[in-house]
């Protein structure tokens, strides 16, 4: 089953059509994306309508599978607006939480009401940074507004990873296209990475290419041909020492460089996370790479243990999506130096001008 799944995340990644699987997986994007395609009509032509909330509601969003920095962009979001006197209250589905199904608010903002088993790893990494801004999770994003609506009364809602939740009724749509690979190879779920069809990128309202890296000019005439004089703006992540867990050394951040490291991570691309240590300078001696929002459990942790021991490592490394879903009091034979990532857009003001704007409107 491990080598099944294996083989069908590569030919996700693929762009050859030279194999049974990678034919039957395209029949079925056939299939799904028409389905796709007919429920976007249905929602333009006004037959199926979407559920206004009393307040204002951003969503923030990708139109490809994987991480492209929708939970960054959020937080980075949130506090602008109310930094600018607007109430924000966030809300994700929580995947693979176990309030996901049900519901419930995971910060009031003042404090952390459930842990990151219960909210997903996200919504509670989102809960620790942000402070004053409650954050709520629920697959239900209707019944998860009106319970912000009820309990916080918001000026305003952002949607994390909302753009395909068509049910709600937002006011402005920001979409998010990783430069490094914006569509993948271009097919939908389950041949591609692709969301929807590209087609769908009409409905966005602001474009964000983020890991800019000054090229991807194909990427912009992509939209220019679905979205015709939307902006577009480009961020780059700015990887940073979150925390270091087990250390009584208050220099050893500067010592990291030239440490030998035993990396663990498991996101949505632990490859692109093994570059970003390689920016800090350590010498990876081992990885272990996991599923996105993998579970730690009590043998994946002894396993890291023994081979940070056995590999003579100075340091572990992680992300703090990782470490927002280990029991923080685990003993660490070695300090653990939690990566943090951080988003600078670039033109950040006039991108907030541009938000204001159209809330106004």
């Amino acid at each position: 089953m491990k080598r099944f799944k294996q083989n069908i995340e590569s030919t996700m990644n693929s762009e050859k059509n030279d194999s049974f699987l990678s034919f039957f997986l395209y029949i079925l994007s056939l299939i799904y994306g028409t389905i796709l395609q007919f429920r976007a009509v249905l929602y333009k032509k006004k037959i199926l309508r979407p559920e206004r909330m009393p307040c204002k509601v951003i969503s923030i969003g990708n139109i490809t599978a994987g991480g492209t920095g929708k939970t960054p962009v959020t937080v980075l979001l949130a506090e602008m607006l109310d930094t600018h006197g607007i109430k924000p209250v966030i809300i994700s589905r929580g995947y693979k939480g176990k309030a996901e199904k049900t519901g419930g608010i995971v910060s009031n903002g003042r404090e952390i009401l459930m842990s990151s088993a219960k909210s997903g790893d996200e919504p509670f990494m989102m809960a620790q940074r942000l402070k004053n801004i409650p954050v709520i999770v629920g697959r239900n994003r209707i019944k998860s507004g009106h319970l912000a609506v009820r309990h916080f009364n918001p000026d305003l809602i952002l949607l994390d990873d909302g753009f395909q939740h068509l049910k709600l009724k937002t006011d402005i749509n920001i979409v998010l296209i990783d430069s490094s690979r914006p569509f993948g190879n271009n097919h939908i779920i389950p041949r591609g990475m692709l969301r929807e069809p590209l087609s769908a990128l009409s409905r966005g309202d602001i474009f964000i290419f983020t890991r800019f890296n000054g090229q991807n000019l194909f990427s912009h005439r992509i939209i220019k041909k679905f979205a015709k004089n939307k902006p577009v703006f480009t961020s780059c992540h700015i990887p940073y020492i979150y925390k270091i867990i087990n250390t009584t050394n208050s220099n050893l951040q500067a010592d990291i460089k030239g440490a030998g490291a035993v990396a663990f991570s498991g996101i949505a691309k632990n490859e692109d996370f093994l570059e970003t240590i390689k920016g800090f300078g350590c010498s990876i001696i081992k990885s272990f790479g996991f599923p996105d929002h993998h579970p730690y459990s009590d043998k994946d942790i002894n396993t890291i243990k023994n081979t940070t021991k056995k590999v003579h490592a100075d340091i572990l490394i992680t992300t703090e999506k990782d470490y927002a879903r280990m029991d923080p009091n685990i003993s660490w034979t070695v300090p653990l130096v939690v990566i943090g990532i951080n988003i600078s857009i670039n033109e950040k003001a006039s991108f907030f001008k541009l938000i204001l704007s159209a809330l106004d409107n």
